[in-house]
């Protein structure tokens, strides 16, 4: 990516989209000039087309990845007055929003009926909405939040069949589909229940807690455990379940698939190193840990990446992996790291860098990730909050 390259607008929405637009690449800018190796000049251009027009508060139209809390999570690492005037505003929409997001939530637990994946997860759904009140240090916004995710946890029965409360009518694209009748149970931490997991246990660890929260992060756990296939370096878990699958009790599948970010083995994996942190389990965390380093030695796992994107693919595994070699008991993912990259650098070589300059799925993600390493400073700006892996 040329650092210097103009914006350019590709459709509506995308000024806001953290995902896939401007919001995305001015982080990127914002992380640089942070830690020096960009002026603020080059940063003033994707700000400007940002904020450009009116931003998106509607409720049901945006989260963290699009709309004001996209834009508001991005001005947070914006050293500029201008910036912290504009987050004092977005604030209070975000609240807004978050207050309705959450009524809506709670009467549809009332009723008895199953949640969408937009309801909750993190991309678009509650659990985005948390971790950014967790990031601005908004108490009450956030146990309001955390105080919703523990009901969801709680069993739910629809048809005389129990489920587990984050089970969703809806197909893996996000909406009700007939080619998946009965819907489906999520695993991973982008549209699953390892991210509602993930900041259940970051919220602890840093001392926000609510009545039922602990109960609620083993509820998901005992859940991930039960549908863990193998044990020790060879576990895995899938991205997600059938209502098949979850009425016979076993997995139609031959083994893990793409070891990503968004709902890969590796993004639960984190999940689970985390809530074992938060429980002081040091049992669950290095399983957890083993499962991870066993993914990384595993060259069938490893060759189902075919992209370098931080969503999917190569900068997203290293990433986690950078993560949660940080926090963990011994030093086994530390030592493969230097390997990880390797493989990394030499896709992006072989291959070439992505289309395009977006943060999830563009070139963005893969320089904020080559910037973040144990000796660079950028990792104390913690631009990956949003992907729920700094604890």
């Amino acid at each position: 990516m040329n650092h210097d390259v103009a914006p350019t607008p590709t459709g509506p929405g995308w000024g806001q989209s953290l995902y896939s637009g401007a919001a995305g690449v001015t982080l990127l800018h914002a992380v640089r000039a942070y830690i020096g190796e960009d002026h603020k000049d080059s940063l003033r251009p994707w700000a400007a087309a940002m904020v450009k027009g009116p931003i998106q508060a509607a409720p049901t139209a945006c989260g963290l990845y699009e709309g004001a809390p996209a834009v508001a999570y991005v001005l947070t690492f914006i050293h500029l007055n201008t910036a912290t005037r504009a987050l004092a505003t977005l604030d209070t929409h975000i609240a807004d929003v978050t207050r309705h997001r959450l009524k809506r939530a709670h009467a549809r637990i009332d009723r008895g009926a199953l949640p969408t994946l937009g309801e909750y997860d993190l991309i678009s759904g509650l659990t985005g909405l948390g971790m950014y009140q967790l990031h601005r240090g908004h108490k009450t916004e956030l146990r309001n939040v955390l105080a919703y995710l523990v009901r969801l946890t709680e069993p739910i029965t629809i048809d005389a069949q129990h489920l587990p409360g984050w089970w969703t009518g809806d197909s893996p694209d996000l909406r009700p589909s007939p080619q998946w009748p009965g819907g489906h149970g999520n695993f991973g931490v982008a549209h699953g229940i390892a991210g509602p997991l993930t900041l259940l246990a970051t919220a602890l660890r840093h001392g926000h807690t609510v009545p039922g929260q602990t109960k609620a992060i083993i509820r998901i756990c005992d859940w991930l455990d039960r549908w863990r296939s193998s044990a020790g370096s060879r576990a895995w878990w899938p991205d997600l379940i059938t209502q098949t699958e979850h009425r016979s009790g076993e997995l139609q599948r031959p083994g893990p698939g793409r070891p990503s970010w968004c709902y890969g083995t590796p993004g639960i994996a984190r999940a689970q190193q985390l809530a074992g942190l938060a429980l002081g389990d040091r049992d669950r965390q290095r399983q957890a840990e083993q499962t991870l380093a066993g993914c990384l030695a595993d060259d069938q796992q490893l060759a189902q990446l075919t992209d370098a994107s931080l969503c999917h693919g190569w900068a997203g595994l290293v990433q986690t992996v950078s993560r949660a070699a940080a926090d963990a008991i011994d030093d086994e993912l530390k030592i493969r790291l230097p390997g990880l990259n390797t493989r990394f650098n030499q896709h992006v070589d072989h291959r070439g860098l992505p289309v395009g300059t977006a943060l999830m799925d563009g070139t963005a993600g893969i320089h904020l990730v080559r910037l973040t390493d144990s000796a660079n400073t950028a990792v104390t700006a913690s631009w990956d909050r949003c992907l729920l892996l700094t604890g």
